[in-house]
């Protein structure tokens, strides 16, 4: 060890090796591009419209789905309970009017 190396022990040697694998790539490679979503004028393409569309319609269908709304017979059937409410609701308020008379 000479006295440098004594001083700094964090130190290593070693020698520059040239890099084989960058010289054998070509200088020139285009990049594979997908074809973009929106025009420069900012205006967006038929296959970005087409795939927002469909995207939020498969939304919408899984969320009725995943609400047990999946068939015309559970809509019917709501209908049925939200009619069989309503009517509850105004037997009710009549009730209520007529106990408010007779006192």
């Amino acid at each position: 060890m000479s006295g440098t190396d004594a001083e700094h022990p964090d130190v290593v040697e070693a020698e520059l090796v040239e890099d084989t694998k960058a010289a054998t790539l070509p200088d020139t490679v285009a990049p594979q591009v997908p074809e973009a979503d929106y025009t420069e004028a900012g205006v967006p393409g038929f296959d970005y419209v087409r795939d927002r569309i469909e995207k939020r319609f498969a939304t919408s269908v899984g969320a009725t789905e995943l609400a047990g709304l999946g068939g015309k017979e559970d809509i019917a059937s709501l209908d049925k309970k939200l009619a069989d409410r309503d009517k509850a609701a105004k037997d009710k308020l009549a009730e209520i009017r007529r106990s408010m008379r007779q006192d």
